[in-house]
């Protein structure tokens, strides 16, 4: 069995993960950390685990959990794993930071977008970026997996083949984003509060959220040269989910079919991207509370644009599912191991 650590149990991506590994044939989960409630009971915290969980939520150690586990997941927010993470913890255990300390290769454009101070330059080279459908092949023998963002995810992927193939002028590419608003986290923020969010919706970090330099990153590895693009996220006043709907114009006239071929080349055998038909686009309540992102897309010939719409949950493929799918790779399972759940509908 692989003994498992979490470290920020208790935050809505932390607790998203326990579900999940509750449930996998091949994790035990050996020790859970949270800062605000050392002592307590994870079933005290979240009481749908009621005599199900029972596991006392401790302070965390990092020593200790490298001596315990054989991978720790860090579900916790940027500017923590860079400075607790260190060559010897890695030595001893595998590491899958939930946060955006390994995402990006330039410690200084982190520091730009990020406002703060890189503690771990040193490691940047040995991180991996842990999007599993592009990066499988070098996350295997790793030993620290960056778990991408949840926008960054969903954008990335419904945006890469596209990229890839050469099909677009990726100088005019627009990705418009809804997120629910578990994407904000478990603290406690007025603009987060049911008043404040309910019956509206609107858009933030207009021009400066800090996913935009993921996104380009590593669509500009695809393109083989740099790309800068327009990335505005919104609010909606639901729980969970990410729609987010990309725009660029093609350099060519293409069919739906000659498209639908290009992603087909790229997903046609992943199981957790799912391409919807035609005419049909993807919506967050058929993907919600799975590890599936749904891509649909269109040709509006008037224009000579690609229209692509890509849906997740941010709380499973976003951030939990996919750290547990990195999991699976990095320990030589099969990648839907304790992840092949259908979404939940109702819910």
């Amino acid at each position: 069995m692989i003994k498992a650590g979490i470290v920020g149990a208790t935050g809505y991506a932390g607790n998203e993960l326990v579900r999940i590994l509750m449930q996998h044939p091949e994790v035990e989960i050996k020790t859970m950390t949270a800062h605000s409630y050392v002592g307590k009971t994870f079933d005290e915290v979240y009481e749908n685990y009621r005599e199900i969980n029972e596991t006392v939520c401790c302070e965390m150690d990092m020593d200790r959990l490298a001596d315990e586990c054989d991978v720790i997941f860090m579900a916790l927010p940027h500017g923590v794993a860079a400075k607790v993470v260190t060559e010897d913890i890695l030595e001893r255990a595998m590491v899958i930071d939930f946060g955006a300390d390994f995402r990006l290769k330039n410690a200084d454009i982190y520091e730009a977008w990020y406002n703060v101070k890189h503690e771990g330059r040193e490691l940047l080279e040995k991180a991996v970026y842990g999007l599993c459908e592009v990066n499988r092949d070098i996350i295997k023998g790793k030993r620290l997996v960056a778990n991408p963002g949840c926008y960054t995810t969903c954008s990335i992927l419904s945006l890469r083949p596209l990229v890839a193939e050469g099909v677009i002028k990726t100088n005019s590419i627009i990705i418009d984003a809804k997120s629910g608003v578990t994407g904000a986290g478990r603290g406690l923020a007025l603009a987060n509060m049911f008043d404040e969010c309910n019956e509206t919706v609107k858009a933030y970090k207009i021009a400066g959220h800090r996913h935009t330099p993921e996104i380009e990153e590593q669509l500009s590895y695809a393109a083989k040269d740099d790309i800068v693009l327009s990335f505005t996220p919104h609010l909606i006043p639901m729980n969970r989910g990410i729609l987010a709907t990309c725009y660029a114009e093609l350099k060519e006239k293409m069919s739906y079919d000659e498209i639908k071929e290009i992603y087909e080349k790229y997903y046609g055998k992943e199981y957790f991207i799912r391409l919807t038909k035609r005419g049909v686009f993807p919506e967050t309540r058929w993907v919600k509370g799975s590890n599936f992102l749904d891509i649909g897309f269109a040709v509006d010939e008037r224009t000579n644009r690609v229209i692509v719409v890509g849906a997740i949950d941010n709380l499973v493929k976003g951030a939990a599912g996919q750290a547990v799918q990195n999991m699976n790779i990095l320990f030589g399972l099969d990648e839907k191991t304790g992840l092949s759940f259908a979404p939940i509908f109702p819910a």
